[in-house]
């Protein structure tokens, strides 16, 4: 892995230069797409054949993640963004543990399995890489830009998930109105791998949950005549169940601080409120 640069050497970045960087990012992938993309117009599913998967998916998100670590590569921010230092209440791992349950409740393996191997495998390579480049740019740079901007944990989640969200407008191109929505569930599902974050303390661990929802996501949608699957409402309903939690249990994320210097029998401080 890199090594951490001293402060010293660490370049700035500022919020609406991140922007830019952001509209950077998604112009490589829906240009890319564009130019290298094959016609699946008389196939049903998404995704129909091995090529299709190659040339929609997997090479142009494979440039945006050249494109992300090289960003951070110029800024100098590689150990900041790979060791994430913000501790959270245990409970908090519940969000990685069930997503990951889902995930893998929601794969379409009756329709993968009809499908051909170089298809499953490449399939599960683009999600994978989707995973990666996705939280390069928005766990990794966009909270590393918000933090560095003296913002609390709260703001750091709330502005990085906004923008995630925000960025799956550009699936207008190709999904029309239907992207507007999407913006909306993604910017809840960005907050979720906010706390993936920070309950593993490394951006590995929301890459990795990232790539395998979206690959049970996108498993029904393989092959020239996919299978419908009922497992596909499982990671809709856990949605709700973790913004439920949250809801409720939004102030007891952080750890209460020390309380080495507490009189005995003084009652313990509450838990600092994400800002």
């Amino acid at each position: 892995m890199p090594e951490e640069e001293p402060p010293s050497l660490q370049r700035r970045l500022t919020w609406p230069w991140f922007l830019v960087v952001t509209v950077a990012y998604l112009a490589i992938i829906q240009g890319a797409g564009i130019l290298v993309g094959v016609d699946t117009s008389g196939a049903k599913g998404d995704f129909p054949t091995t090529e299709a998967v190659l040339r929609d998916g997997l090479i142009p998100v494979a440039l945006s993640v050249l494109f992300g670590a090289a960003v951070v590569t110029r800024l100098g921010w590689w150990g900041d963004v790979l060791h994430y230092r913000a501790p959270v209440r245990r409970w908090v791992w519940c969000v990685p543990i069930s997503m990951l349950a889902a995930a893998l409740l929601a794969v379409n393996y009756g329709n993968l399995a009809a499908q051909p191997l170089s298809l499953v495998l490449s399939l599960l390579a683009m999600t994978l890489l989707v995973g990666i480049g996705e939280e390069l740019m928005f766990r990794g740079i966009g909270v590393q830009v918000f933090k560095k901007a003296g913002l609390g944990e709260g703001k750091v989640a709330l502005w990085s998930s906004l923008i995630f969200g925000a960025a799956h407008l550009s699936n207008a191109l190709s999904d029309g109105g239907q992207a507007i929505g999407q913006a909306v569930i993604v910017s809840t599902s960005g907050f979720f791998l906010y706390l993936c974050l920070r309950a593993g303390g490394t951006i590995l661990l929301p890459m990795l949950v990232h790539g395998l929802w979206d690959f049970g996501l996108l498993s029904s949608m393989a092959g020239t005549d996919p299978e419908g699957y009922p497992g596909i409402a499982v990671p809709i309903l856990l949605q709700v169940v973790l913004i439920v939690l949250l809801v409720v249990r939004r102030r007891s994320i952080t750890p209460a601080p020390p309380h080495h210097a507490a009189a005995p029998g003084a009652p313990l401080p509450e838990p600092a409120p994400e800002r």
